[in-house]
């Protein structure tokens, strides 16, 4: 059975930090990109940053470049968004993505939401 549990979301002040982290299970992760995609309320779902399979090629959004950072460590199949310098317009549920190279399959997880308010 695939899954994909995000943790680390909450409520935190402008300018602050927080780290999130997918733990995956049920498919090979290492062959998979993962993303993280956050979704604002009223707002389209967006993708936030996305890393290959061994990690060589990493993207991000413009809004977050230089705060926020992805990385994943296929030994323990988890990736992870560390996120610096928040701001209220952060405010969102964020979600796992999985695609395997061939784009056949795609997982999503449950969202963890992240609040960024004084």
């Amino acid at each position: 059975q695939v899954q994909l549990v995000e943790s680390g979301g909450g409520l935190v002040q402008p300018g602050g930090s927080l780290r999130l982290s997918c733990a995956a299970s049920g498919f090979t992760f290492s062959r998979y990109v993962m993303s993280w995609y956050r979704q604002a309320p009223g707002k389209e779902r967006e993708l936030v940053a996305a890393i290959t399979s061994a990690g060589g090629s990493i993207n991000y959004a413009d809004s977050v470049k230089g705060r926020f950072t992805i990385s994943r460590d296929n030994a323990k199949n988890t990736v992870y968004l560390q996120m610096n310098s928040l701001k209220p317009e952060d405010t969102a549920v964020y979600y796992c993505n999985a695609v395997h190279p061939t784009s056949i399959y795609v997982y999503w997880g449950q969202g963890t939401q992240v609040t960024v308010s004084s």
